[in-house]
């Protein structure tokens, strides 16, 4: 499994997208990630990135310089890609996407959830202590 997704930075700050849904709704460490997901079929890593960042956060891409800051294994297999553009985001003017999902397990009930609950601003050292592990090494190339 293949994902793209943009790592937004300012001085000194990354931002980050805590997971929607119920199995991230209590935890914080390891719940944080960047903006992403997955590559559609032939899709192009960019392409898909941008794509997900306005699926997910309900906001244009910003403007800026593009830097690739390569791909990372996550804990599960799933190999990441990641590009960094310096830009502004007001946290409170995403509307995130929404994904459905029987919930409770064995239900029948299918339940909308948020793609992602919040996003914040963190300095990189906040960053790695609630990101998923494997992405901390995007804080490292930037």
């Amino acid at each position: 499994m293949r994902s793209a997704g943009i790592l937004l930075h300012r001085r000194g700050e990354v931002l980050l997208a805590h997971m929607g849904g119920p199995f991230w709704a209590r935890k914080d460490a390891g719940a944080w990630t960047i903006p992403k997901g997955e590559l559609a079929g032939g899709e192009e890593p960019w392409d898909a990135a941008r794509r997900e960042w306005v699926e997910e956060l309900g906001v244009p891409v910003p403007e800026g310089p593009v830097r690739d800051l390569g791909e990372v294994t996550q804990k599960a297999g799933k190999v990441v890609r990641a590009f960094a553009i310096e830009g502004e985001l007001d946290p409170s003017s995403i509307t995130p996407g929404t994904f459905a999902m029987v919930w409770p397990p064995g239900s029948g009930v299918e339940r909308e959830f948020p793609e992602v609950d919040r996003v914040a601003w963190f300095s990189p050292e906040e960053a790695a202590a609630r990101m998923v592990a494997a992405q901390r090494e995007f804080l490292a190339r930037l």
